[in-house]
């Protein structure tokens, strides 16, 4: 992993592609043991990325440290800005917004058309960055942090990332074209901005060449 900034209070590193961003019931190997090796503390996690997604992502170093940047999550002072690569040409610049239910059996997100229980509202914001005419890279503003939410949204409108076989694309990627490009936020204890930024180069490259 790729370690951009490290204090007495969050660590910013770039995920690899095949981590867990945090431990579950596969046993396999996640971000918040190797970090809790590298640092010989408890870390704490603060959001997610997919198994198969790269990007940055930051992770508390005490109680108090997660508590206020989880707070500031909640109440949207945390600024996530993704790159995807997806079938098809979208508008230059567009909002998405849809009601999203999770089927937590088969890990999967889907689109419905009325509120219920389960059913949580998900908005962001996409600007076309480029296309060859048949694919486009966007960069994502997520203005909520539902699971699987950039590539159900855009599946749902026939544009699949590329490599996201769950989510109906038939592109031969091992990995799916997805990154957390930039994230935004105020340091929990100093409240100084911080802005880091992930080296997309390699990323465009596999899936725009």
């Amino acid at each position: 992993m790729d370690i951009l900034y490290s204090d007495d209070y969050i660590v910013v590193c770039v995920k690899p592609v095949g981590i867990l961003s945090q431990a579950d019931s596969s046993g396999g190997m996640s971000m918040i043991t190797e970090l809790s090796k590298t640092y010989g503390c408890e870390i704490y996690p603060l959001h997610r990325l997919d198994k198969g997604v790269t990007g940055v992502m930051v992770y508390a170093k005490t109680k108090l440290a997660a508590g206020q940047l989880s707070r500031d999550i909640a109440e949207h002072r945390f600024k996530k800005e993704y790159l995807a690569v997806i079938n098809g040409i979208p508008d230059e610049k567009g909002e998405m917004v849809d009601l999203l239910f999770k089927d937590s059996r088969k890990n999967k997100s889907f689109v419905v058309n009325r509120m219920r229980k389960g059913v949580k509202e998900a908005k962001l914001e996409f600007e076309r960055l480029k296309t060859d005419g048949q694919k486009s890279l966007v960069r994502v503003l997520l203005h909520t942090g539902r699971t699987h939410q950039i590539r159900v949204q855009f599946s749902s409108r026939k544009m699949s990332l590329l490599g996201d076989k769950k989510y109906g694309s038939t592109a031969d990627y091992e990995n799916i074209a997805l990154m957390s490009y930039r994230l935004t936020f105020d340091h929990p204890k100093t409240k100084e901005k911080m802005i880091f930024t992930a080296d997309d180069n390699e990323f465009i490259n596999t899936f725009m060449r």
